[in-house]
């Protein structure tokens, strides 16, 4: 079906949606409502959104990006967490038979479930979002720890948090987050966003990322969780070296401190290295090697 009003993110249809409604800008919801369509086009470009996809989309606002994602993909879930813009998505989206509006809050919602509700299962499964900027970080971890198979997921964030999911090893910007999000996906910035195109103007510049499935899991641990965890410590102080976090991780009697020695040597990293300059798979190998020393 076509939509014979003005596009919902022109700067006209925008305001007047808000006008008609009484809307404000929840500050707590991290709202920013986007009215460039030509970056929305851009948004869907990146995605490769088709007719042979179905999509996700988290924050739908008041449908701009879903109106763009509805004319191309074969159907589209959006959640939604503020009741206020239910009955607005209802009538804006009205004109698309193929958008499916869900009132949950993406963190607490099952989306195996919803997902098996709403789509047919014959159909590439992605995500496209402009996320609240408050809770970007946990929301992309909380996809990725759902293990759902996304081929893609396409979001925009605040240019800062893009920049530390598509760091390299030595970069001022690589970290955990970069290595939680790398170990399963190929991360890509696709393109800044300015402020300028958002009602109302946030402070700072916005990123579209691109996470795709990796084509292989090059990475396999002996213990992921064990990975995981000296991950997380052996960032926890960037400003001290590789040996400095793993003794706070592990502990400095002599006995763990030998290991981690014999560990490190078989590794062939040395303990005064920053963890900002190993690989993902040398970390792996770290993992593995100290595992296997029983710290």
């Amino acid at each position: 079906m076509t939509n014979e009003l003005p596009e919902i993110a022109s700067p006209t249809r925008t305001r007047a949606i808000m006008e008609s409604y009484g809307l404000t800008f929840k500050k707590s919801l991290g709202q920013n409502f986007l009215t460039d369509i030509n970056i929305l086009n851009k948004i869907v470009a990146a995605a490769d959104v088709t007719e042979a996809d179905d999509v996700i989309e988290i924050g739908p606002g008041i449908g701009a990006l879903t109106e763009q994602l509805a004319k191309r993909a074969h159907q589209v879930m959006a959640l939604e967490i503020d009741d206020r813009l239910i009955p607005v998505l209802k009538d804006t989206l009205a004109p698309y038979d193929n958008v499916t509006i869900v009132h949950q809050d993406v963190l607490k919602a099952d989306l195996k479930a919803l997902i098996a509700q709403n789509f047919d299962g014959k159909h590439n499964l992605k995500i496209v979002a402009n996320l609240p900027y408050y809770i970007t970080t946990p929301i992309i971890l909380h996809l990725l720890d759902t293990k759902i198979d996304f081929e893609k997921i396409v979001v925009m964030m605040q240019k800062e948090v893009a920049d530390r999911l598509a760091a390299t090893p030595g970069n001022k910007d690589y970290g955990s987050l970069t290595v939680a999000v790398q170990y399963e996906m190929d991360a890509d910035i696709a393109f800044i966003v300015p402020k300028t195109v958002f009602i109302p103007q946030p402070k700072i510049d916005s990123a579209i990322i691109v996470l795709e499935k990796k084509d292989s899991q090059p990475y396999q641990p002996a213990d992921e969780e064990f990975f995981k965890k000296m991950v997380k410590g052996i960032f926890l102080h960037r400003r001290k070296s590789l040996w400095n976090n793993l003794q706070g991780l592990y502990g400095k009697d002599p006995a763990t401190k030998e290991k981690m020695q014999v560990a490190l040597q078989k590794a062939g990293i040395e303990p005064g290295i920053r963890a900002e300059k190993l690989s993902i798979a040398q970390m792996v190998d770290l993992a593995d090697a100290l595992s296997a020393q029983k710290l």
